[in-house]
């Protein structure tokens, strides 16, 4: 903001310009001092019990080795592969052991035919008293089943994966936000401790003037009320602390109960809010469209089975007997009559009541459903971009714009305060002047967090937020 070199006053005729600058540089560095200093004691008052030091990567790395719902992914991914090895071990060979102890309270009845012609003989057969322990060992040449297994478990896999990585993208937008949210408030009560501070003296400054029989008072009362709001501010943002902190532990999957540091770079914020909007949407990043792909992919491997179903499934199997006969217990196991058998099994389904052929209309349905899907996700990611694109240019745009107003803010106020101890101007500019300074450092610091929150959702919204922390 341009001044000119002489400021005219009832008292002073001229007022040399290089006090003036003095002046302001001194007021600057003294509200310099007082942000500084408040964040240190708002970062102190939030971590008494720890060293802990945080900066926003960090906060990531932490949620992406503690965060529980990403535990939870993990453990269902194990539960994938752990649910596809059941799903294939009917390709294994299948061995069983199975016994039978038989005791006849009366013997079967035989007919033998001694002489070609007569009658058969009506006779007794077997003995009372059998055990038969079996081996048993099948494997299986094909089946439908087996084979739709085999060709969907590492689709299965994949889907587990893809949940994983939605669960990290959400939890690194989550923690991002988070942390700008709470930074933000830290910010804010910076501000309002500094200008607290400064309203302080200003009061006590108006009070002794009205002392002294300099101003009347409503100087100092204008004071007491610029400076009571201020307060209630600080108050207001102080206990917004809290529950902020607690939100971006809960994010991370930090212990409710222990404390740490927020740190930052104010460098690289301002260098991280640059992003190339030249980029165009490419659907393919996006992971719900890479998740529907892969149920597309399951969809079609349902099909399949389905029209293979007619298929038989065949086996071959090995059967051995090790068999004990006796008509008294005491010598059952005197003797044994082992015996063993080789076959092959085939079974075809002839009709099923036309379940194969509705297995197959229905799944082709569910096929057209996913592609529909397909068109609405595509509907729905566009929507979401050209929105948070828009909100992210927005945000930038006003970013620059508060910043000016930030500046020329604290030009007006050093100048209206230096007036104002010269005599030529009266309090209420001072306040409104002090009054457009913290709106216009508060509106900044807001534009400077709302341009980097909206630049997560742009990246969420194409896709490209870095997880692989």
């Amino acid at each position: 903001m341009k001044q000119s070199n002489t400021v005219k006053t009832t008292r002073h005729k001229v007022l040399n310009l290089n006090m003036t600058g003095q002046f302001i540089k001194s007021t600057r560095i003294k509200r310099t001092f007082f942000l500084i200093a408040g964040f240190l004691i708002t970062a102190y008052g939030y971590s008494q019990d720890t060293t802990q030091s945080f900066t926003l990567d960090q906060c990531i790395i932490y949620a992406l080795q503690h965060q529980p719902t990403l535990k939870q992914s993990l453990i269902n991914e194990a539960i994938a592969k752990t649910t596809n090895d059941i799903n294939l071990a009917g390709w294994l060979p299948q061995v069983g052991l199975t016994g039978n102890v038989i005791h006849y309270l009366e013997l079967p009845t035989g007919f033998i035919s001694n002489t070609p012609g007569s009658p058969p003989t009506e006779e007794k057969t077997g003995v009372v008293n059998t055990v038969v322990p079996e081996l048993s060992v099948s494997q299986t040449i094909f089946n439908p089943e087996l084979l739709y297994a085999a060709k969907s478990a590492n689709l299965y896999i994949k889907q587990a994966q893809q949940i994983t990585d939605s669960t990290k993208i959400n939890i690194v937008a989550t923690v991002s936000q988070s942390f700008y949210n709470l930074l933000l408030t830290l910010e804010q009560i910076n501000v309002l401790r500094a200008d607290t501070a400064s309203l302080t003296k200003n009061y006590n400054d108006a009070y002794h003037q009205y002392i002294g029989g300099i101003v009347d008072q409503t100087d100092y009362k204008e004071a007491a009320i610029t400076l009571n709001n201020a307060k209630v501010e600080l108050k207001q943002g102080v206990e917004n602390v809290s529950p902020l902190y607690s939100t971006l532990k809960q994010a991370m999957g930090f212990p409710p109960k222990s404390n740490f540091n927020v740190s930052f770079d104010t460098a690289q914020m301002m260098n991280d809010i640059a992003f190339d909007t030249t980029q165009q949407i490419q659907f393919e990043k996006r992971i719900e469209y890479q998740q529907l792909q892969t149920s597309k992919s399951l969809q079609k491997q349902l099909i399949n089975y389905y029209r293979l179903a007619y298929l038989p499934t065949a086996s071959i199997f090995y059967n051995y007997f090790y068999e004990f006969e006796s008509n008294t217990a005491s010598n059952l196991f005197s003797a044994a009559y082992p015996y063993s058998y080789l076959g092959l099994s085939l079974t075809m389904p002839i009709f099923t009541g036309f379940s194969r052929v509705n297995n197959v209309r229905k799944a082709k349905m569910q096929e057209q459903l996913l592609d529909l899907d397909e068109d609405n996700l595509k509907s729905e990611i566009y929507t979401e971009y050209t929105t948070a694109l828009a909100n992210y240019k927005s945000n930038l745009y006003n970013f620059y714009e508060l910043k000016d107003n930030e500046t020329m803010a604290s030009d007006v106020y050093n100048v209206v305060t230096l007036q104002y101890k010269q005599g030529t101007v009266a309090y209420l500019n001072v306040i409104t002047a002090e009054s457009n300074l913290i709106s216009s450092q508060i509106g900044y610091l807001n534009a400077l967090f709302q341009v980097l929150s909206s630049k997560i959702d742009l990246e969420k919204s194409m896709g490209i937020i870095s997880y692989n922390r």
